[in-house]
């Protein structure tokens, strides 16, 4: 079926962009409308495309009741955790990492892939400072705690604050031995940015909720 109008337009327009880009349900409805006036009364459009066509117009307005639905869901998922982390202020928690926080004492956690013979604990201030190192003797492969006791080399007591520290562990052989490390810290709020849940540790440090191994009382 020809629409007046349609032969006589330049192909060369192609090249120029006018108005939207893609037809909402309101476009196609309107076009829809505009095609059944111009039809010949004597040679109606055929049933089965005027089918096609409903079809196209209620799988597009199907798509678009399903985006809806998916956003409601995710703000009401969003809204949930919210909701839910809150309840975490005032836990101490694990995390991933080599940040530690020293509050009088300070325990660093790691996991080491195999049995080590040597373990010595390297703990660094806020600028990148050595202040401690410490032999931790032979640990077995898996969990272990080193409880440091904010002390310098020389036994002065460092001010509470945020820390880091590294691990360095050998077999008997002097191979190396992979060493993951992680910290336990004191929620103390709960931050929200660009859509994001951070756990505010120790009134400092915010982590992901992705990055908590597990939860304390």
């Amino acid at each position: 079926m020809n629409i007046p109008g349609v032969s006589n337009i330049d192909p060369g327009a192609g090249n120029t962009t006018v108005g939207k880009q893609s037809l909402g349900q309101d476009d196609f409805m309107n076009l829809l409308i505009k095609e059944l006036s111009y039809q010949d009364p004597l040679n109606p459009m055929d049933s089965k495309e005027f089918t096609v066509q409903l079809t196209q117009f209620s799988s597009l307005e199907g798509i678009n009741d399903i985006n809806d639905n998916l956003a409601n869901l995710l703000t009401l998922q969003q809204s949930l955790q919210n909701a839910t982390v809150t309840n975490m202020i005032g836990k101490t928690v694990r995390v991933d990492g080599d940040s530690t926080y020293l509050n009088g004492t300070s325990a660093m956690s790691y996991d080491l892939s195999e049995d080590a013979a040597a373990v010595r604990v390297l703990i660094t201030d806020g600028s990148g400072k050595l202040v401690r190192t410490d032999d931790a003797g032979a640990q077995n492969a898996g969990s272990n705690t080193y409880i440091w006791d904010g002390k310098d080399e020389l036994g002065n007591q460092l001010p509470d604050g945020s820390y880091k520290f590294e691990i360095e562990a050998a077999d008997k052989d002097g191979k190396i031995v992979g060493a993951a490390t992680s910290s336990s810290g004191y929620v103390t709020g709960v931050t929200f940015k660009d859509g994001v849940t951070y756990l505010v540790l120790n009134g400092t440090r915010q982590v992901y909720l992705s990055e908590i191994r597990s939860i304390e009382e």
